[in-house]
């Protein structure tokens, strides 16, 4: 199902609460940029390790992009980190260390 709203002239609070506007930000994820649509799910090993196979074969960015049919801004992160850490496994993500100890959690 495709719903299209044209968006008048204005900031998002010019589009008011019609009910179009309600079915587009539940389709998309947001309506005027202020929200974020939701994350994808991380590409497995297997499918990392086939971009930078192709990458070392000589193929540039969008035939590989259009080969796997993954994002053009995902196979360069993908190749950058590969160059950079020598590594397609995720890596470990900054953030507040957990409040509690794994052997406390299990408790």
């Amino acid at each position: 199902m495709f719903i299209f709203v044209v968006k008048p002239l204005g900031t998002c609070r010019d589009w008011g609460s019609s009910r179009s506007v309600a079915l587009l930000s539940a389709a998309r994820g947001s309506v005027c940029g202020t929200g974020s649509i939701m994350k994808t799910k991380e590409l497995t090993k297997q499918v990392r390790d086939k971009v930078v196979e192709k990458y070392e074969a000589g193929l540039g960015y969008k035939k590989i992009s259009r080969a796997l049919n993954i994002s053009l801004s995902t196979i360069k992160s993908i190749i950058r980190k590969w160059i950079e850490y020598g590594t397609t496994a995720n890596l470990p993500r900054g953030g507040r260390p957990p409040k509690l100890k794994s052997r406390t959690r299990r408790k």
